[in-house]
């Protein structure tokens, strides 16, 4: 695979680190003000979402609505996701991750999520059969990322044009508004698929009191 390892080992705890259990999670990152996240719970009682989200102001909406609410299978995490995600998470643990219309990152290509040396950590955390549901409104970045699906990572996937009815996130909401072109690829992880990171456990909040 040409492209660097990731240093999972380097990352340092988010502040307030806590430890979850092994069970069978989906998990979102970037999640907003939690719409996405709390419309899931609500229609998908069975599964646990795990609803990741770095801005402070963000996080707190979605705590405010997740406390209206009350979806007993939610979790709000506040803590920038990929620490969180390689002390938290366990090999093979998620059912689901949604990337719905991340930064696409203008000035800076190598932190799309596709170019990233991340992106084999993300993959050794889901199961055989889970997918990665990544949404945009940016052409051009669907089309990047489907070719990296193809020929770096080399991952069957689904490439989806969002219908204009769909109301899953305020953004998706926007741009479906506006007219705009809303794509997803569903990327799959088939049986047999393996990375460089299937035998590490999570950090479990080791480095915490170095955490920045």
């Amino acid at each position: 695979m040409s492209i660097r390892q990731f240093q999972a080992q380097r990352m340092h705890a988010p502040r307030d680190f806590q430890s979850i259990s092994s069970e069978p999670v989906c998990v979102e990152i970037g999640a907003g003000k939690g719409k996405h996240a709390l419309l899931f719970t609500q229609t998908n009682p069975n599964s646990k979402l795990i609803a990741i989200e770095r801005t402070r102001e963000k996080f707190l909406a979605m705590q405010k609505q997740h406390a209206l609410e009350g979806q007993p299978n939610l979790q709000t995490v506040h803590a920038d996701a990929l620490p969180w995600i390689v002390h938290a998470l366990y090999p093979a643990q998620v059912e689901q991750f949604f990337i719905l219309y991340p930064n696409p990152e203008p000035h800076n290509p190598a932190q799309r999520w596709l170019n990233m040396p991340f992106f084999e950590f993300l993959l050794s955390r889901l199961k055989n059969g889970g997918t990665i549901t990544l949404a945009s409104n940016i052409p051009e970045y669907i089309e990047e990322a489907e070719q990296q699906v193809q020929n770096l990572w080399k991952l069957p996937f689904v490439k989806e044009v969002i219908g204009q009815d769909s109301a899953r996130t305020h953004f998706e909401i926007k741009y479906l508004e506006r007219g705009e072109l809303c794509q997803q690829l569903i990327i799959s992880k088939p049986e047999g698929y393996t990375t460089r990171f299937d035998e590490f456990q999570p950090l479990q909040g080791q480095n915490a009191s170095s955490a920045e």
